[in-house]
């Protein structure tokens, strides 16, 4: 009798027990906690592109998600990388280890995004990239743990430099920013010319941050390129394409090509000045019914009353793909390579980029877009910019996994 009760307090004392660890078990594993960091450059050359307009666009991405209707905690911050890597890997460092953030968005200034992607990895976080434009985030710097959602410099070679070397612009010169992001850029344009039968003439690198273009411009005027390839972005571009117009550079024959434009650039520049630039993007505000639906709610809290960017696109949409994977997962791990993981088992479908696959080098497969800068007289509203002259299918827009060499992809 007695060794049968003691058999039931030990029953009922295991279930006890149980029934204690149990809610405490549910509740780590539905951790509805997230802190989401927006790194860019808030006040200097790429303030524009991205900048505060890419803490608006996270933050109607969570209100979008829905979670926070769910019981989901979900906090923005923001820092400014100064285009340094050393001060966005510090700030990435200090968010991750002290204040607990789970991802990191946007790092425009490929230079940052490659430290900041290292870190990532090292800490188990993650990077979703819309800014930053260097191909080697999925190529031979990629990991499991860094996403690129918007574009990269294999999109914009495959668009910009091979539409205009077969449009007979077939002799380059080029003018690039000297950091990762131009480097890049040059290189992958300079194959696509090359392999359409083109020939790079020269170049020259410029600081990034330049205010002067004289000297630069006089160069790639003497070369007699039918193309100035400008491998630079932001205020380098927009820089560049002002003086290159009072240099008469244009008006004497040459073209140039803006490899990485921007629709607040072309607001910056002007019709007058900007009209007949060709380049590519994945996103304009003015595509479709539902780009210009979410355009014009995203104009209501641009700081500056501005229509996004592609890089501003990208990170409202990263953000809403990242909420709906840990939605599906029921809660947060914090643990980064296993919601990547995730990320990219769940197909993506958004609004501004539609539906189409996170591949397994962290390469979101979306379609590029040739646009030319409209003439002022063609322009028929506020930010009616753009005239599309091709598309590039997804496949053609991403560089093939055969070819990656992304350390994840088994060949």
């Amino acid at each position: 009798m007695t060794t049968t009760l003691a058999r039931r307090q030990a029953v009922l004392l295991a279930c006890a027990a149980l029934g204690l660890a149990t809610p405490a078990f549910a509740q780590e594993k539905q951790d509805k906690n997230v802190k989401i960091g927006v790194l860019n450059d808030m006040s200097g050359l790429y303030a524009d592109i991205g900048g505060p307009n890419s803490v608006a666009a996270a933050n109607m991405a969570v209100e979008d998600s829905g979670l926070r209707a769910k019981g989901w905690k979900i906090e923005v911050v923001s820092g400014d990388h100064q285009n340094k890597p050393d001060v966005g890997v510090n700030v990435a460092r200090n968010w991750i280890d002290n204040e607990k953030v789970d991802i990191i968005t946007d790092t425009p200034n490929s230079g940052v995004a490659l430290a900041v992607s290292n870190l990532a990895k090292e800490k188990n976080s993650i990077v979703l990239n819309s800014g930053a434009a260097t191909a080697d985030l999925t190529g031979k710097a990629c990991n499991a743990n860094t996403i690129s959602y918007t574009f990269d410099t294999y999109m914009l070679a495959n668009g910009t430099g091979k539409a205009l070397t077969k449009a007979g612009g077939d002799t380059w010169f080029f003018l690039t920013a000297d950091y990762a992001f131009g480097h890049a850029l040059e290189r992958d344009t300079s194959a696509v010319v090359t392999a359409n039968g083109g020939k790079v003439l020269g170049g020259v690198k410029h600081p990034l941050n330049t205010a002067d273009f004289s000297s630069f411009l006089l160069q790639a005027q003497a070369s007699k390129a039918k193309i100035i390839g400008l491998a630079n972005a932001g205020g380098d571009t927009t820089n560049a394409i002002k003086q290159a117009s009072e240099f008469g550079i244009t008006a004497g024959g040459q073209k140039l090509a803006a490899l990485l434009l921007f629709v607040n650039d072309v607001h910056a520049l002007g019709l007058k000045i900007a009209q007949g630039l060709t380049f590519t993007e994945s996103f304009y505000w003015d595509m479709n019914d539902q780009t210009r639906a979410w355009s014009k709610r995203f104009q209501k809290v641009s700081p500056k009353n501005a229509m996004p960017s592609m890089t501003v696109a990208g990170v409202y949409a990263g953000v809403l793909h990242y909420l709906k994977a840990l939605d599906a997962m029921g809660g947060n791990p914090h643990d980064g390579a296993k919601v990547v993981a995730k990320m990219k088992e769940i197909p993506t479908d958004d609004p501004l980029f539609g539906k189409g696959p996170l591949r397994i080098d962290g390469r979101r497969i979306i379609p590029a877009y040739l646009f030319e800068v409209k003439k002022p007289e063609e322009s028929k509203y506020p930010w009616d910019y753009y005239k599309l002259i091709a598309t590039i299918s997804p496949e053609d827009a991403a560089k093939p996994l055969e070819a990656s060499d992304c350390p994840l992809v088994k060949k």
